[in-house]
This record gives C-alpha cells, structure tokens and sequence, in this order.
C-alpha cells in the first residue's frame, strides 16, 4: 500500500500543470460520485427544494390574484397530499407547454399548458404527475441526474458539499430530472396510482384519460410548432391503451367517461 501511494505521489509530482488539474478534477469528481451514492433521504430532499425555490425564482410564477393561479386552485381543491408528501401549487407564466411535479410535492404548471387544457384535463396530468411523486419515481429520477451531474467534468466548478450547490448546477440537475423518462411500468403505475389519487380527492379520475385523449389529439392534429412544444409529454407511450384501461376503470365505478 505504502508502495502505491508513492508512485501515485510520484507521478503527480511529474505532471504538467494542466495534468494535475485534469488528476484533481477526477479524483474531486470520484469523490462526489461516492457522496451522490450514500446521498441521504434528508440530503436529497434539500436538494430538491433547493433546486424548486431556484426554478420559482428564476421563473414568472403567477400571484395569487392571477386569473391562472385562482384556477389551478379551484382545480386542485382538495388535493392536501399524496402518500404523506405535502402538495403544493404554483403556476409558471410561460409559452412553454409543461408541467412537472417533484419529489418534495412541489408541483408547477405552464400558463400556456393551462391555455390547450379544459379543467379536467390538466386535473389529469397533475394527477399522473402526483403518482410519479408519491410512488418515488421522481426521487429516483433526481437521485439518478445527480448522480450524473457529481459524474461530469464540470464537477470541479462545484463546492465540495451538498449543502453549497450552484443554482447552475441544481437548475441541470432539475432540468434533466423533471424530462427524465419513466419507464413503461412506471408510466401505467403512475396512471392507476393517479386514478385513486383523484378518487381520494372526491374527482372524477376519468380525467386522465381525458388528458391522455387530449394530448393524443394534440400530437397527431397539430401544428408543427405545438408537436416540438407537446414534446414534454411525447414520452408517454401507448395513449389507446392506457385511455381504454382508465375508461374501463372508470365504467366499473360508475364514472361518466363522456
């Protein structure tokens, strides 16, 4: 052992200048890695919030006498928390079309999502987007970009600790977390977890299947500038099967699927 740390030391000693650089951005980097592996529930969850309060600041989130806030309200009623995660809502005024909810129960829509969507639709989305939250999909995806992100070169930009992050680094991290692809059994998990969610809550969880019918609709018949918009939900694979399995569901108790 003591042989190998000489040589190591050794070698570090006849580097170039950039050369040691290069060395202590990848051993800072693995070092990261090792953190980003034995990352704790309570650390991730700083993150997130860390990385939500940095998105709601770096975006125009509506006030709570806007017109778009006061309807997400009114459709979110009722909707207090999911598998213990506490809910929140807020609303992003954008031309963007999306809308995203996170480990930490945070949940933001899009102004101009709200624009293509009847109240039962967006009901629909934010419900399938609570599932991903309250079956941990979410905390996964997070963990998984932050993983990568303690992986990338960039890494010797960023403190040490978790707890001194750059916004820079949390906005890539949210970003690449939020667009993350589920998989095809996370997506139907979400979709049913979603259905009793939005029965819990006294709604009509038919809805997402409207959403679903709706983001179908908009896939196939629209402009080209919406398709590159709705790219967001593109993902979401299987639209007739997974409307025909709510719409079964909902059939069985008793719900309108008009």
């Amino acid at each position: 052992m003591r042989k190998t740390i000489a040589i190591l030391l050794l070698s570090l000693l006849t580097m170039t200048a950039q050369a040691q650089t290069d060395w202590f951005r990848l051993l800072r980097g693995t070092l990261k890695v090792g953190q980003a592996l034995t990352l704790s529930d309570a650390e991730l969850a700083n993150i997130v919030k860390e990385s939500v309060d940095a998105m709601d600041r770096s975006n125009n989130v509506c006030n709570e006498s806007n017109s778009y806030t006061k309807r997400l309200r009114r459709v979110t009623k009722g909707m207090v928390d999911a598998d213990g995660i506490e809910l929140n809502f807020k609303v992003y005024r954008t031309t963007e079309i999306n809308a995203f909810a996170c480990p930490d129960g945070s949940v933001r829509v899009f102004s101009a999502l709200m624009d293509l969507l009847s109240d039962d639709e967006l009901l629909g989305v934010i419900g399938h987007e609570i599932g991903h939250v309250a079956l941990r999909h979410s905390k996964r995806a997070w963990r998984e970009e932050l993983l990568r992100g303690a992986a990338s070169d960039a890494i010797g930009a960023f403190s040490d600790t978790w707890a001194n992050l750059s916004d820079s680094f949390l906005g890539n991290v949210a970003g690449a977390a939020i667009s993350a692809k589920h998989s095809r059994r996370h997506e139907n998990e979400a979709d049913e977890y979603g259905y009793e969610f939005l029965k819990k809550c006294g709604k009509n969880p038919w809805a997402i299947g409207l959403a679903f019918k709706k983001m179908k609709e908009l896939e196939e018949n629209s402009s080209s500038k919406y398709t590159k918009l709705l790219q967001p939900f593109s993902s979401h694979p299987d639209f007739d099967e997974r409307i025909e399995n709510i719409r079964e569901k909902a059939e069985k108790d008793g719900y309108s699927c008009m």
